[in-house]
């Protein structure tokens, strides 16, 4: 009988390994906690079985006791053996956030295993990517924020050190230090919102009203530079248009934004319109122009803050570079979308869409 409940034994044990290398394979860690549950029951549940056959034909309890301790043995090192592999592998994925939390934004996780920790290792190197980029992003602000700033400083000192040294007489340069301190502030004015918006502390307060006063105010305003660069400034409008919900003077600095934008981008004896329809259950509002247009895949990047992808968008035209990248998070804000695409006849058409009023 003692041999009879050693070889019970040893078949439950073995066959209880041989189940926890195949529960190792299901694809998801639900199915193999559930298998690891069903594991411990079917077991014990086959040795008290046993038990009874046992019982039935040999009477002897010390046997029966000996063949369920060791058939719940056998489910216990199964549990243990499925647990400290699953805990193995969460040991990984932590060594990496650890990794990853000491500075190496270089950190990954390793995506196998069952699908809730595959699932869970691709979120962490996601996140891992997306740290590093932010990473970029703030040192590629820094470098070219410097050197935007370090151009007016230097005029400006050079300036006042022309000044000091009797070269010039100050009434000279008086102009040219308040244009380079405009163009200083304005440059402070773009990271500091640019900043607000990064940290999303944007707070805006959306009215009701109709979009047509801020187009043709902003148009009066810009009228005088396009006439002074020959470039016909006009408007074209579909018909009624609907009330938005929107901030009136984020609008209407979104608006100034793109259309100056175009006026420095297009010829003399070019054009640039101000197009406002309604589209897809929104207001659409177009800055067109016949200008040098913009260059093949870069329809994305005139977005990114201080991008310049051509001799037209070099710092001699005015701008540092932020004002899409502001009108963007602007416009976003709002509930509206920005994008930028190539005219098919030539030049650039820039475009935001604000939510009706009723709509929203």
């Amino acid at each position: 009988m003692t041999g009879f409940a050693l070889v019970v034994a040893s078949a439950t044990l073995g066959a209880g390994l041989v189940l926890v290398l195949g529960i190792r394979l299901l694809p998801t860690l639900r199915l193999q906690l559930t298998a690891l549950a069903m594991l411990a029951v079917a077991l014990p549940l086959g040795a008290v079985l046993l038990s009874g056959l046992v019982m039935f034909h040999m009477h002897d309890d010390v046997k029966i006791l000996a063949v369920a301790a060791a058939s719940a043995s056998a489910a216990v090192a199964a549990a243990l053996l499925l647990g400290r592999e699953i805990a193995r592998r969460i040991d990984r994925l932590e060594a990496s956030a650890a990794v990853l939390a000491s500075g190496d934004l270089g950190a990954r996780a390793s995506e196998s295993g069952p699908a809730e920790l595959v699932r869970l290792a691709r979120s962490f190197n996601e996140m891992a990517a997306s740290i590093g980029n932010l990473f970029d992003a703030r040192r590629n602000l820094v470098v070219a924020a410097s050197h935007d700033l370090r151009t007016p400083v230097a005029a400006i000192q050079a300036m006042l050190e022309a000044i000091e040294d009797g070269l010039v007489e100050p009434e000279e340069y008086v102009p040219a230090l308040r244009e380079q301190a405009r163009t200083l502030a304005s440059l402070v004015d773009d990271l500091f919102e640019l900043a607000r918006i990064d940290a999303g502390a944007l707070t805006l307060e959306l009215q009701r009203m109709p979009v047509l006063g801020l187009i043709e105010s902003c148009v009066r305003g810009l009228e005088a530079e396009a006439r002074a660069r020959g470039v016909r400034l006009e408007t074209r409008m579909d018909g009624r248009l609907p009330e938005v919900r929107c901030a009136p003077d984020q609008v209407q600095r979104v608006l100034q934004n793109l259309v100056a934008n175009a006026l420095r981008h297009t010829p003399s004896d070019g054009a640039v319109a101000v197009v406002a329809r309604p589209a897809d259950g929104a207001l659409e509002v177009a800055v067109e122009d016949t200008g040098v247009g913009i260059a093949a895949g870069a329809e994305e990047r005139v977005f990114d803050r201080f991008w310049r992808g051509d001799a037209s968008r070099q710092r001699t035209t005015g701008g540092a570079g932020l004002g899409l990248t502001i009108a963007r998070g602007l416009v976003e804000a709002q509930g509206g979308r920005i994008w930028a695409e190539r005219r098919p006849d030539g030049g650039a058409r820039v475009a935001f869409t604000l939510p009706f009023a009723d709509a929203a």
